[in-house]
């Protein structure tokens, strides 16, 4: 059996959350998790790798359009780290579990544009974009992952 990939796309209030399928083929937005403090965040990021059984986390990464990285990226970076620490001191998981960072550039652009086309109404688009562009990030990942494995 083949382990899934979480993808996250980490923001100041919330954290959108996609899960890929066993083949890391596919991925699919799960929740937009309202963020509660750093370590129910992280403790609740745990207790999804381990439900779902998850051997990698992909993060986005807010760069810039000119390739910088800005003070939400910086965020971001801090978060990971955390995250990072309490995976590998915090005891709970029994397998290392890498995390890999992916450029997030107008990822909420297109979920808001998918979830527009989707006819979903602009109340609901607020409570769902963060987990589209999470499943955003992590199917663009997926999908470089297998045109790099097709190469080889």
């Amino acid at each position: 059996m083949m382990n899934r990939i979480m993808g996250l796309d980490i923001g100041d209030a919330t954290i959108g959350i996609a899960l890929s399928d066993e083949s890391r083929t596919i991925a699919s937005p799960v929740e937009n998790y309202r963020r509660q403090g750093l370590k129910k965040d992280l403790n609740h990021l745990i207790a999804l790798v381990l439900e779902w059984e998850a051997t990698t986390i992909v993060a986005g990464m807010p760069y810039h359009m000119n390739g910088t990285l800005g003070s939400q990226g910086e965020k971001t970076m801090s978060f990971i780290g955390h995250l990072r620490k309490k995976i590998i001191y915090g005891g709970v998981l029994d397998k290392a579990i890498e995390i890999v960072t992916w450029d997030e550039r107008l990822s909420t652009r297109s979920a808001t544009a998918a979830l527009i086309k989707g006819d979903v109404s602009r109340k609901d688009r607020k409570s769902k974009v963060d987990m589209v562009a999470a499943a955003i990030i992590l199917q663009n990942y997926l999908d470089h992952q297998k045109t790099e494995g097709s190469h080889e």
